[in-house]
């Protein structure tokens, strides 16, 4: 298939700059993916959707303040995105420079913090810092929450609140997994006193998720590789649901793509690994039959997903529908629902 097979037309009014007021104060649009029928509600309405005995699979990843500026020794301009904490005092980084920095090379970031540039991995490179600074503390101190490239504005402290779930636990993302910003506390109450299962998978967003498919065949596209974590508890959870005739829903597209990773051999399997994941329209699905979802980018690996979830002329039709409802688009934006395709 090809890339242009994923494009849409979306007016730049539509692209969500802030959040709604309260967290369940989005729309929501339902996708009856056999039938191909639409209905609008809202987001609070989703407990409605969902039958006690249901499961529902969270990301439990929190956002760390990605973005950095400093300078090269030679006293250039440096934009620095933190893709991967690799551990206290390593990570991977996007740098943006007039020349990218060479090897064996030094970047002087906010703190007077001298971080040597110690190798290249494809278009990210390999961060080295003092033994005296632990990455994630510097961070929390002198980093920037990486809002999208399409939000136009500097995050701010309703951005340090609202880009993050409020079930948030596992530092190590640099994108906020968006399909549960619509959950606040009252709602997770709502759905537990409903006999609605909760459990959570970690995968830590890289910035990958924002990369546009520069191939037209959607075969050549590589994806950036990231790392995840299933716990026993939400493998057994998964089981159980199912052989009692429950659904499992994911809540956004990095639930799915773990617990896809984990099931890669026919058998969901507990345990940390990295995928790179590429789902794409003809992938048989192992594990969820509903998926929530934001709407996503043109030509976007997420749209791929969609589609090959939900089936493509669906999600056609669907985004063609909510853009003439006006519904908001991207990370601040508001949500779908959508049944599995078989």
């Amino acid at each position: 298939m090809r890339t242009s097979d994923f494009d849409f037309v979306l007016p730049e009014a539509l692209i969500a700059q802030f959040p709604t007021n309260e967290r369940s104060g989005s729309r929501l649009l339902k996708l009856d993916s056999k039938t191909g029928e639409l209905s609008d509600h809202m987001f609070r309405e989703l407990p409605a959707f969902l039958q006690a005995g249901d499961l529902l699979i969270f990301n439990d990843t929190r956002v760390i303040k990605a973005r950095l500026t400093g300078q090269k020794s030679t006293g250039g301009a440096i934009e620095v995105l933190i893709e991967r904490v690799i551990d206290d005092h390593r990570a991977l980084a996007h740098i943006r420079a007039s020349r990218s920095p060479k090897p064996g090379s030094k970047v002087l970031l906010a703190g007077d913090i001298e971080a040597e540039v110690t190798e290249r991995q494809d278009d990210l490179f390999m961060l080295r810092f003092p033994d005296n600074t632990k990455i994630l503390d510097f961070l929390e101190q002198y980093g920037a929450l990486p809002l999208p490239p399409y939000i136009t504005h500097t995050a701010d402290n309703a951005d340090e609140e609202r880009y993050q779930t409020v079930y948030a636990k596992s530092l190590g993302a640099v994108a906020a997994p968006t399909a549960g910003l619509h959950f606040d506390t009252a709602m997770l109450e709502q759905l537990k006193n409903n006999g609605i299962r909760i459990a959570f998978v970690t995968l830590h967003v890289g910035a990958g998720t924002f990369q546009p498919v520069r191939v037209d065949e959607i075969s050549e596209h590589k994806m950036h590789s990231e790392l995840y974590s299933i716990p026993e508890e939400t493998v057994a959870l998964i089981k159980a649901t199912q052989a009692n005739g429950g659904k499992v829903t994911a809540i956004g597209t990095t639930a799915l793509r773990a617990l896809e990773s984990a099931a890669r051999t026919g058998e969901l399997i507990a345990g940390v690994g990295e995928t790179d994941i590429f789902i794409t329209p003809g992938y048989q699905f192992q594990v969820v039959e509903r998926l929530l979802t934001n709407f996503h980018l043109p030509k976007s690996t997420l749209m791929m997903l969609v589609s090959a979830f939900a089936g493509i002329e669906n999600i056609r039709h669907a985004y063609a529908h909510a853009i003439a409802q006006q519904y908001r688009f991207f990370s601040y934006g508001d949500a779908m629902l959508l049944d599995r395709l078989d």
